[in-house]
């Protein structure tokens, strides 16, 4: 007989987009609730009182007034910056060639690769973080580290070797040929593996020839089924690079389309800087974004225009951007996004900044029917969030006359503390 586990609080979920209909008929909340898991998936949500009843077998794991949501999924980071995180910022081109590619050579050690690997999702889990998608280095033992430490702890996630053959160091480059060949060697091995998924990654297009940007375009198109990602429109002297780089392009975004690095499983972290025709051709071909807001203020990228991208119809996920954000954690990613909504004149609700880190970002890398939800059928990866964690938060939320006054403390003020319990796969990894 099948072990159930009843994890009983207050829960939230989302049954619809909040940017789409009114936050009220998009979440599901169940004051006194249930969700019930076994062998890694979510059996059934609602109230405790009724799960209780259907199911007298199940061993209960009472939360009290913990929050309980969908394990956060973190759309776009780099597990390579992970040690170099929080290095004092320069603008972009800079910051790579001070911080992050002297940080990389060092991942062609395979030990050095599985230390970070295992140190990266040791400090994800403890935010909350069950889901993500990574870039690694040029350095196939890198993605071998990422996923076999991922496969040892039953993680779903997303990766893909990096892929650089120009404007990077020596050491640090590959060419059109090995980029193409290591890529397809890894997706063989490791694409669909229980819950592991490829992403083909060249960088972007500076440290790419049109020669290797071609290659991977061809990947792509043997392997539609999986996720392509780059960077896109993050600042604007790097546009005004690939524009050197590129005379003939139309834009930024043209330089992926030209080599068929343009389709529905494409995502673009950053796009803050963005021409009319990029954001209708991601519109048209059903891509996603990935707003990445607290790596946008560290090294002054600038604003995204979340409200006209969910406007356009375009898919947007929520990321943390580790190394170039400056925290692992979600929940002030959320808070930063919010922050970053204020300036832009249009501030995000937390229903929104909720869904954003859960089936926004699932849903985004083609994934919200597994993770980033509590529907039943779906994959037991849960986080529980205590709204009184600190002093601070807990004064506040006390005053609250409802659960967004409640919560939206925790996501402006709240780090790994506030994070009462995580569950991935159906098994209990914090609390």
């Amino acid at each position: 007989m099948r072990d159930e586990v009843l994890l009983t609080g207050r829960i939230l979920d989302f049954i619809a987009d909040p940017f789409v209909v009114p936050f009220e008929e998009a979440c599901l909340i169940e004051e006194h609730g249930g969700v019930l898991i076994a062998e890694g998936r979510i059996l059934a949500r609602g109230s405790a009182e009724a799960l209780r009843a259907a199911h007298p077998g199940a061993r209960e794991v009472p939360y009290g007034k913990g929050l309980i949501l969908p394990g956060l999924v973190d759309a776009h980071v780099h597990f390579p910056q992970t040690a170099m995180i929080a290095s004092w910022g320069k603008r972009l081109i800079d910051w790579l060639n001070s911080y992050t590619f002297p940080e990389e050579m060092r991942f062609a050690d395979p030990a050095y690769a599985a230390e970070i690997a295992s140190r990266y999702l040791d400090l994800t889990a403890a935010h909350g973080t069950t889901s993500m998608v990574s870039f690694c280095t040029i350095h196939p033992a890198s993605v071998e580290a990422f996923f076999g430490e991922a496969q040892k702890r039953g993680q779903r996630v997303v990766a893909g070797k990096t892929c650089m053959d120009r404007n990077a160091p020596e050491g640090l480059r590959d060419t059109a040929q090995s980029a193409y060949d290591d890529s397809k060697a890894l997706l063989e091995a490791w694409h669909g593996v229980d819950r592991i998924s490829y992403a083909i990654t060249p960088r972007f297009s500076p440290t790419s020839t049109p020669g290797q940007l071609e290659a991977m375009g061809a990947l792509w198109a043997e392997h539609p089924d999986c996720l392509m990602q780059t960077h896109l429109s993050e600042q604007t002297d790097e546009i005004a690079w690939v524009k050197s780089l590129f005379p003939g392009a139309r834009d930024y975004l043209d330089t992926y389309e030209a080599y068929g690095l343009l389709g529905g499983n494409g995502l673009y972290g950053h796009a803050i800087h963005m021409e009319p025709r990029e954001i209708d051709r991601l519109a048209e071909v059903g891509a996603a974004v990935v707003h990445c807001p607290t790596s946008n203020t560290f090294i002054g990228s600038g604003l995204f225009d979340m409200v006209g991208m969910k406007g356009a119809g375009i898919r947007v996920g929520l990321a943390t951007d580790t190394g170039g954000g400056s925290d692992f954690s979600m929940l002030r990613t959320m808070g930063a996004a919010y922050e970053i909504g204020q300036l832009k004149g249009t501030p995000l609700h937390p229903a929104q900044l909720l869904w954003l880190a859960t089936a926004g970002s699932a849903g985004a890398i083609g994934m919200g029917d597994l993770i980033g939800t509590l529907a039943p059928g779906s994959e037991a990866d849960i986080v529980v969030l205590d709204l009184e964690s600190t002093p601070a938060i807990a004064q506040r939320a006390v005053r609250a006359e409802d659960l967004w006054e409640a919560v939206f403390p925790t996501l402006m003020m709240g780090d790994d503390r506030a994070v009462q319990a995580v569950w991935i796969n159906g098994r209990p990894v914090k609390g």
